[in-house]
């Protein structure tokens, strides 16, 4: 099945596609939650840019729409690096990191670290991905980072994801993961399974499923209510996903109509874009300004 990890790297090869510990309580969490300011009336909070070789240069006006935060989907695919002196191999042209740090849309950034393009071989290589995006924690990066994010995403169809909360503990805080349901086994068993392995002090970022008609912006809002009910506020990030499927293994950008009922559907949430650099232009971006 297609879905938002793979779409933008079809085609893409494993060299193309890339060419502190932490014991901190949900404390960190929620006062680098409280940092970020007082709740807004924008329309996102966030974005996030899935980097690989063809998408090295973001631009846009995403802070149009309110987004003042970056979630990078990670800083090292397939075991190359796109930021420099990380102590492996680096993409040979990798992205203007100081450009980048300075747009409004990238006030904070949340560095997500290490994994691999193929999601069933990152979930079985879950520890190595966790032991390198920890070596790599302890580098210094050309930003600042606001948090860090483990980017081996989970759902209730694999089995061992419980296993992946304990190790966790190797990396930096505050520190976030995502999840989804493309099996919807609804919102209170899906809340439920989240908090049954996941650490007290890691936040979540829930992939609101839409994009690809998994179900509507109002059920994803229902999936929402019920992981904050479970987690708290401050562990809770949704995803809204900004694509659509365009047959066959491709996605489209979602249209105005299709974007509007899930930025409605969700008032009140801090809200990321996925994937702002490839679906989200500025026509798009004038069109909900004026909407």
């Amino acid at each position: 099945m297609i879905n938002r990890r793979t779409a933008l790297l079809i085609g893409v090869g494993a060299g193309a596609a890339a060419g502190v510990a932490g014991t901190l309580g949900v404390q960190t969490l929620d006062r680098w939650s409280r940092a970020q300011g007082p709740a807004r009336k924008e329309l996102v909070d966030g974005i996030v840019w899935q980097v690989h070789a063809g998408s090295l240069d973001p631009h846009g006006e995403w802070d149009r729409l309110g987004a003042q935060s970056l979630l990078l989907q990670w800083i090292v695919l397939n075991g190359v690096a796109f930021v420099p002196d990380l102590g492996i191999q680096t993409i040979a042209d990798p992205p203007n990191w100081a450009r980048i740090a300075a747009e409004p849309w990238a006030r904070s950034i949340i560095v997500g670290l290490a994994s691999l393009g193929n999601e069933p071989e990152a979930r079985r290589n879950v520890a190595a991905l966790i032991d390198l995006s920890a070596r790599i924690a302890e580098k210094p990066l050309p930003f600042a980072a606001a948090g860090y994010y483990f980017p081996v995403e989970a759902d209730p169809t694999w089995m061992d994801a419980p296993k992946m909360g304990p190790l966790l503990s190797a990396l930096p805080r505050p520190l976030w993961v995502s999840a989804y349901d493309n099996t919807n086994i609804g919102a209170g068993p899906f809340a439920d399974w989240i908090d049954s392995w996941l650490p007290k002090d890691v936040g979540l970022f829930f992939q609101d499923g839409v994009g690809l008609h998994m179900r509507t912006a109002q059920s994803a809002r229902l999936y929402a209510d019920a992981l904050v009910a479970k987690l708290g506020p401050a562990r809770f990030r949704m995803i809204l996903e900004a694509f659509r499927p365009a047959g066959g293994d491709k996605l489209r950008p979602a249209t105005l109509a299709e974007i509007r009922p899930q930025i409605d559907a969700y008032r009140g949430l801090v809200t990321f874009v996925f994937e702002a650099p490839h679906y989200v232009d500025r026509t798009l971006v004038n069109a909900l300004t004026r909407s």
